[in-house]
């Protein structure tokens, strides 16, 4: 049961960052329809990409937060987008637009966030161990000594602990061995601009 919590969180976070990754495309094209005036706003969108990338590689952190867009350059956005003057109502309605897709991935953003603040509880873990190592001293203790009891104690114990492993490895998908790929985030940086 855990195992699958842990993978429908991965699965979530992995799908939220695909989201955020089209999201800033679908920003960017609906940008570049509003006209030339939004080139340094489309700009500023390709740089703080950008750098967010360029963090991922440098430091490999477990805080989704680091994967969306910074609250910084999100408020620079807003502000840039808000600043524009629509001529017409075709541009009044991209510039709308424009934010509400802005709002959406800032909502993608804290969405993220919150996941991985609401991982595996460790007071919960620690009971699991506990019950678990309880459960296999007491069959230890009833069960002879020979090759195919400890053969398959140690079976037992090796898989119990490559679960919960997993476990703890789908609760941080940003970090560890199981690890979100930022592809996404990769191949929206190719196309913005353009």
């Amino acid at each position: 049961m855990l195992i699958s919590s842990g993978k429908t969180s991965y699965d979530a976070q992995n799908n939220e960052l695909r989201a955020g990754s089209s999201d800033i495309i679908l920003l960017d094209r609906t940008l570049a329809h509003y006209g030339p005036e939004t080139a340094s706003t489309r700009e500023l969108l390709r740089t703080t990409i950008a750098g967010i990338l360029e963090r991922r590689g440098l430091k490999k952190s477990a805080n989704p937060a680091h994967l969306g867009v910074p609250v910084r350059e999100t408020d620079s956005l807003y502000d840039k987008i808000q600043e524009l003057s629509p001529k017409d109502d075709r541009q009044r309605s991209v510039q709308s637009q424009a934010l509400g897709i802005l709002l959406s991935l800032q909502q993608t953003r804290w969405l993220m966030y919150e996941r991985e603040s609401s991982a595996i509880a460790m007071p919960f873990l620690a009971i699991l161990v506990s019950w678990l190592v309880i459960l296999f001293v007491s069959f230890g203790l009833y069960a002879p000594i020979n090759g195919t009891t400890v053969a398959s104690l140690g079976l037992s114990a090796l898989v119990v602990t490559g679960a919960v492993f997993l476990i703890l490895e789908l609760y941080t998908p940003f970090a560890g061995l199981i690890e979100i790929s930022i592809a996404p985030l990769r191949d929206a940086l190719t196309v913005l601009g353009k």
